[in-house]
């Protein structure tokens, strides 16, 4: 890996790779004897915590890249990486501990799985997968809806919700670009 590859931008997205599996040990092993003293409402704010922490890392690590010219092609299949792992490791965590819809999670998680695949697909044909703004838009309420649930806030379901629909529809977005083009 040239050092133009590692840089500022890349080191972030693998720090919140490494930040998502632990997010989710505080959310799934709950009977550890570490934790045997500790309040759940301790799991939560740690949990969450470490999910603020990644999703500001998320958001200087793409401020960084495009603004200090510092894209690479590593970049481009770390910071989406790190996304879905975190996005996974939050919602997986939150069925365990019974905070969110697992019908919200397989349908957010389709989604994912299926426009990872056809952005692959799109690559291979040389066609432009871009991110939208819908997009954008449905990884912030995901994020929110992630740590409205973890820390057990008024409105979480509905956030929840209102995120499956916005995947849902950032979802058709990319299918029927990709079929356009």
């Amino acid at each position: 890996m040239s050092s133009k590859a590692l840089n500022l931008p890349n080191i972030l997205a693998l720090f919140r790779i490494a930040l998502a599996p632990l997010m989710l040990w505080f959310f799934i092993d709950r009977n550890n004897p570490i934790f045997a003293s500790w309040h759940p409402s301790w799991l939560d704010f740690f949990a969450g915590l470490i999910f603020v922490i990644a999703s500001v890392t998320d958001f200087f690590d793409g401020f960084i890249a495009r603004n200090w010219n510092q894209m690479t092609k590593l970049g481009g299949i770390l910071d989406p990486l790190a996304d879905k792992m975190l996005v996974l490791a939050g919602f997986i965590g939150l069925i365990v501990i019974n905070r969110a819809s697992a019908w919200a999670v397989f349908l957010i998680l389709s989604r994912e799985f299926f426009i990872t695949g056809l952005r692959v697909v799109a690559v291979s044909e040389g066609k432009d997968v871009a991110s939208t703004m819908a997009g954008k838009i449905k990884t912030v309420v995901q994020m929110i809806a992630i740590g409205f649930l973890t820390m057990n806030w008024p409105f979480a379901t509905e956030i929840l919700w209102l995120a499956v629909i916005l995947t849902i529809y950032s979802g058709y977005e990319y299918t029927r670009d990709y079929f356009k083009n």
